[in-house]
């Protein structure tokens, strides 16, 4: 019992106060640093997503009997800028192609990316009703496409796709 008695009201030793990791400080310091920017960067995004005053045009789309477009009319919009596409591409084709290539592009069914060129990554897909894939009956008629789109546009870094009415890739080129 004297033993217990001693550790209880023996000499005091005192505790090294215990140091702060640096490790420790910097995770802290790192993890307000990134809080701090997901802050900023939720209020930036709150701000720019607000209503604005500005009654343009391309704020609020109006159908011309004075009623708001819905999600419909857009994608039929959409849709036509596409046919479009493909009939201007079909153009060019029937003007400048081949007689392979005039074939091949009586099978366009709608043309996307051709209109958005910026010469830095350029992103055109060609759609057709052909079926098969790069291994399929098809692919040669793809590579006409692919080969009359190069003919037809040009980009510093452009990729054109041809699909098939399955969705299945049949031809691509650089343009």
């Amino acid at each position: 019992m004297s033993q217990q008695h001693e550790q209880q009201s023996g000499p005091s030793v005192a505790q090294p106060a215990k140091k702060r990791s640096v490790g420790k400080i910097v995770g802290l310091g790192c993890a307000g640093v990134i809080g701090v920017v997901a802050v900023l960067g939720i209020a930036g995004a709150l701000a720019g997503s607000g209503e604005s005053s500005d009654q343009g045009a391309k704020d609020k789309a109006v159908a011309a009997d004075g009623k708001p477009r819905g999600e419909e009319d857009k994608r039929q919009e959409t849709e036509e800028r596409s046919a479009t596409q493909a009939e201007q591409f079909k153009d060019c084709v029937a003007e400048s192609g081949t007689a392979t290539e005039k074939a091949a592009a009586q099978h366009i069914t709608k043309v996307t990316g051709a209109d958005r060129r910026n010469d830095v990554l350029d992103n055109a897909e060609v759609f057709t009703d052909f079926s098969g894939g790069l291994a399929g009956p098809h692919q040669g008629e793809g590579k006409l496409i692919a080969s009359a789109f190069v003919s037809c546009y040009e980009s510093d870094n452009g990729l054109v796709t041809v699909y098939g009415e399955d969705g299945e890739m049949l031809a691509n080129a650089n343009y």
